[in-house]
């Protein structure tokens, strides 16, 4: 070993003899870096800004949060709306409300988009392409459009102001079908001809072997379908009438109609109809992420 070496050692080496690490040096930030990290700041502003002022307003008094001009922290911190919203309206049957519809559709469009495509992708029938292009054109017409044909078939069939009748017209899900089509086409089928040859049935091919493959798109489907049910203002209106049966955003609505527009409870009760969904991205944005990269959403 040569004298240079022998002296860099004995420096790493304290009085003690026990060996020091060696400190790695701190790398400058590049300029790229920095720019990058100013934007991901002033976009996280931008969308964090909305929420902090809500939760500041609701932590308000009325006639605070109506003051102009306007501040963001409160003069005196104060839970009154968040009492009040629980007192004058029933929020905790909206949420379970909420919540029931919303899972119910999520589960069935699951369950209908996962048959349906991997049926396209899969099978061969006669009519297939013309049956495919009908479900296609389903991403053509807007649900607004849809709103009185369908409210007169739920009324024919007695569903108003029922769960059957919140839940069963947001479950055609052509988007939904077209996207898990896609990705069960990317599959390989060597995977199916191997399970086939070893005696396996196209159902348990498909419950076996393409459904856990899935598992990345069919989160991102339920994801997108459980935000979008929760968050589904006109269809629940139309359909009922009944308070105990009204979803968080038509009950908020209501209680807003009725006693005025009193901010500070409209900002409570908007971050608790908004809770589920931070909730929801916070734990599943990995699979959002996943799904959206997996099942042509990114232009694959």
């Amino acid at each position: 070993m040569s004298t240079a070496a022998q002296t860099r050692d004995e420096a790493l080496v304290p009085t003690g003899g026990a060996p020091l690490v060696r400190a790695r040096p701190r790398r400058s930030w590049t300029a790229s870096q920095i720019v990058l990290t100013l934007i991901a700041t002033a976009v996280s502003a931008v969308f964090l800004a909305p929420l902090l002022w809500a939760l500041f307003t609701s932590l308000k008094s009325e006639t605070e949060a109506v003051e102009v001009p306007t501040h963001w922290l409160p003069d005196e911190w104060t839970t009154q709306a968040w009492r009040a919203i629980f007192e004058t309206g029933n929020i905790t049957n909206w949420f379970v409300n909420s919540l029931v519809v919303s899972v119910c559709v999520t589960f069935v469009v699951l369950s209908v988009s996962a048959l349906a495509g991997y049926g396209f992708a899969r099978t061969e029938f006669r009519g297939k392409n013309a049956l495919l292009g009908l479900v296609m054109t389903g991403l053509m017409v807007s649900p607004a459009v849809l709103g009185v044909p369908l409210f007169t078939t739920v009324q024919q069939m007695g569903m108003v102001d029922t769960y059957w009748g919140m839940i069963l017209p947001q479950c055609a899900p052509a988007a939904m079908v077209y996207i898990l089509y896609k990705f069960f086409q990317g599959i390989p089928r060597e995977l199916e001809e191997a399970a086939f040859i070893d005696g396996a049935g196209r159902w348990r091919v498909f419950f076996t072997i393409v459904l856990p493959l899935s598992r990345p798109s069919l989160a991102a489907v339920g994801i997108f379908t459980f935000i979008a049910s929760w968050n589904n203002f006109l269809w629940p209106y139309m359909v009922t009438n009944n308070p105990d049966l009204m979803t968080m955003p038509n009950g908020i609505a209501t209680v807003m109609n009725s006693y005025g527009i009193q901010w500070a409870q409209l900002m409570a009760g908007g971050l608790m109809a908004g809770l589920p969904l931070i909730v929801v991205f916070v734990f599943f944005q990995r699979q959002i992420v996943a799904g959206v990269a997996h099942t042509g959403l990114a232009g694959q």
